[in-house]
């Protein structure tokens, strides 16, 4: 009886800190989980090897996904962006909230347009702001039931390098290009006008004249976003994450299995 309540302590100690606030507690958090781990298959077995086994299971439960849903992937490698009606409120988390955030900063309503990865359905809101010199775009990620929405600012200098600050929960499942620069906020950090803000100091500590970046072009803003895909694409050909199929996919090679893992014990140490 003693060992089960050590077992649930752990457990229920580890949730308070994964609810924290501060990042260094939801970490500690998680490292309680692994300890919680440990003593479950110690107390069961009376074998230290088996409490360790118990805490790299942990580590190795993403190569179930990777090598059955993920390893059979099949994406496009020239995705197209097309028009697409907004989808219910009730299934876009903080859309309307971030809309009325981004006219009340002065940004203008651009277009509303999405495209599909596999199964995985992606739309935007977006958004510009001659003045900010910046795009900004809502977005929502949906695949079977699980969906969750973003937000993005991006600023583009005189020599095609872009400037995004973004609120996305995850590690990204791609390596970015050289000529993309990310600035990852909280998750939990959904104000618009925060990120704004986050945005603009961001700009400040890469010391870029304002005068070199670039005014958007509302027209062209959608070209641009297929054309960074593209570049992005192409580099990850190139450092060997994905491979082409024969028509026209790509999918990930085992190397980009490996980097999608360390991504996602990325994610499950961080937690936001």
């Amino acid at each position: 009886m003693r060992e089960t309540l050590i077992v649930i302590g752990l457990v229920v100690f580890a949730v308070g800190l994964r609810s924290a606030h501060t990042a260094c507690i939801r970490k500690l958090g998680a490292l309680v989980f692994l300890l919680a781990s440990f003593c479950l298959l110690y107390f069961l077995t009376g074998s230290l090897l088996w409490g360790y086994t118990g805490v790299l299971l942990w580590f190795f439960l993403p190569w179930i996904e990777l090598l059955t849903r993920i390893r059979r992937m099949r994406l496009p490698v020239n995705n197209r962006l097309t028009q697409k009606p907004i989808p219910n409120s009730k299934f876009f988390p903080n859309a309307p909230e971030a809309t009325v955030a981004m006219e009340e900063a002065g940004f203008e309503h651009v277009s509303d347009c999405g495209w599909e990865w596999d199964g995985m359905h992606q739309f935007f809101r977006i958004f510009w702001h001659p003045e900010e010199r910046a795009v900004a775009a809502v977005c929502l990620c949906e695949q079977s039931d699980v969906a969750f929405s973003f937000i993005t600012i991006t600023s583009r200098d005189c020599s095609g390098r872009s400037w995004r600050t973004t609120n996305f929960p995850f590690a990204p499942t791609l390596r970015c290009p050289p000529e993309m620069e990310w600035n990852h906020v909280p998750c939990r950090c959904n104000c618009f006008h925060q990120i704004l803000r986050d945005h603009r100091e961001y700009l400040a500590r890469t010391r870029i004249p304002v005068e070199q970046l670039r005014i958007p072009d509302p027209e062209a803003i959608e070209e641009i976003i297929e054309e960074e895909m593209r570049k992005q694409l192409d580099h990850n050909l190139a450092t060997g994450i994905i491979r082409l199929t024969d028509d026209g996919y790509f999918q990930y090679s085992m190397r980009g299995l490996f980097f999608l893992w360390g991504q996602f014990v990325k994610d499950m140490v961080r937690f936001c």
